[in-house]
């Protein structure tokens, strides 16, 4: 009998354990996402407080992968840093402060932030004439007016009197790039750069290049996708959506620097 009891109160408190499920509040981001390194902390925070994030790379083809169906599941479209709970859909698309993303984490639904009616004119360059820059004031002027729901909106001699380029860069390099393609760029940029040395924290070529190619490293266990489509063709579209992802990144963190509009 005091076995039978015995073998009772064992079974009692395996039914009573409490099993740990996994969580479903993905964080999704990339090498070299400007938003993602001011994210990333954020995040880092938001799991020692005990919320349960899963941190995926995009640049494993699984995780890839996983975004994309989530995306399609609950119609959503978004580069990185990406923010979603996979159980419901609701989404963080862009950077956003700490407060926000603890509401996220607790359910909430955060509503997009502000959009602009339309682009920007764009900056003229360093060492326009006069008549361009009294052509851009003016358009900006009227962009801003139309524009005005914009929080943080700047005078547009305070943008003006920050350091402009004077030319557009070369076109940022491919991770399927030959060693020639490469080259070529590299001169370029160096070029570039030297012509443009008045502007603050440029990067070297090689460092450029190097995040490129380790963005372009192929997934961890690319054999767990064969049968989906053809590999060496999916990684080459995944490298192409990620460098045009960062440029758009880069391009927003730039525009929004020049106009002093902060995401929250």
């Amino acid at each position: 009998m005091a076995k039978s009891k015995n073998n009772k109160s064992q079974v009692e408190e395996k039914n009573t354990e409490v099993v740990e499920e996994e969580s479903t509040l993905y964080y999704f981001y990339s090498v070299g996402c400007g938003f993602c390194k001011k994210a990333g902390p954020i995040v880092d925070e938001l799991i020692e407080e005990g919320h349960n994030i899963l941190k995926l790379d995009i640049s494993n083809g699984d995780n890839n992968k996983l975004k994309q169906e989530l995306e399609k599941k609950y119609n959503v479209n978004c580069g990185t840093p990406f923010f979603i709970d996979a159980s419901t859909g609701n989404s963080v698309c862009g950077f956003r402060e700490k407060d926000v993303l603890e509401k996220w984490t607790k359910g909430e639904t955060i509503p997009a932030p502000p959009r602009p009616k339309s682009p920007p004119p764009k900056l003229p360059f360093h060492g326009s004439s006069e008549k361009e820059i009294k052509k851009w004031k003016e358009d900006y002027d009227k962009w801003s007016e139309e524009n005005s729901h914009l929080p943080n909106l700047q005078p547009a001699d305070q943008i003006l009197a920050r350091p402009r380029p004077k030319s557009d860069p070369p076109r940022p390099p491919m991770s399927n790039w030959s060693d020639e393609q490469i080259e070529d760029w590299k001169s370029e940029w160096e070029e570039w750069k030297e012509e443009n040395s008045h502007l603050p924290n440029l990067q070297s070529a090689d460092s450029i290049i190097a995040r490129v190619k380790n963005q372009g490293q192929p997934p961890q266990q690319p054999q767990q996708m064969a049968g989906s489509q053809d590999y060496d063709e999916l990684k080459k579209e995944v490298n192409q959506l990620k460098s045009k992802i960062d440029k758009i990144n880069n391009n927003m963190l730039s525009l929004l620097n020049h106009l002093g509009v902060r995401h929250k």
